[in-house]
């Protein structure tokens, strides 16, 4: 079930359109950030393509059916994917361009960076300190109230 502080006032929610765009911008960064774990292979014309989606999204330049489109993408890639690391980046990936559609994956997109960063043996508090460090202060309460979800606060 969806968080309902996650649903956009345009669909009737309570939250505003700038809030919405700094979640994207988040979950872009915390996408991006782990784009590197994908040892010389390389992210993926679909990963940068999603990736590039969602910020064109975030500065209004396309419809997030366009974005959602470009998540779909980056989960294909997430299913072809040959390693733990690049299946959890692509899901960060995914999760990050799906901000458009739906807020509350943002949370998916840095829930799936700290996979990406375990996976690859890396501390994951370091990449969390790292993910909290950039939340915009405008929604930094919300995301950390979320993240208690189990569905987030375990990786």
């Amino acid at each position: 079930m969806r968080d309902r502080r996650f649903v956009a006032a345009h669909r009737g929610g309570p939250l505003s359109r700038e809030h919405h765009r700094l979640l994207m911008r988040w979950a872009h960064d915390c996408a991006e950030h782990v784009l590197p774990l994908l040892e010389g292979a390389g992210p993926g014309e679909r990963l940068i393509a999603a990736l590039d989606t969602a910020r064109a999204w975030e500065r209004g330049e396309v419809q997030a059916g366009k974005a959602r489109e470009a998540a779909l993408g980056a989960h294909e890639a997430a299913r072809a994917a040959s390693s733990p690391v690049a299946t959890a980046v692509a899901r960060a990936v995914g999760h990050a361009a799906a901000t458009a559609h739906a807020a509350d994956h943002a949370l998916g997109a840095a829930h799936y960076a700290l996979k990406a960063v375990k996976a690859a043996g890396l501390p994951v508090e370091v990449e969390r300190a790292w993910q909290d460090e950039r939340l915009p202060p405008e929604v930094r309460e919300l995301v950390l109230s979320a993240r208690q979800d189990e569905r987030f606060s375990r990786v």
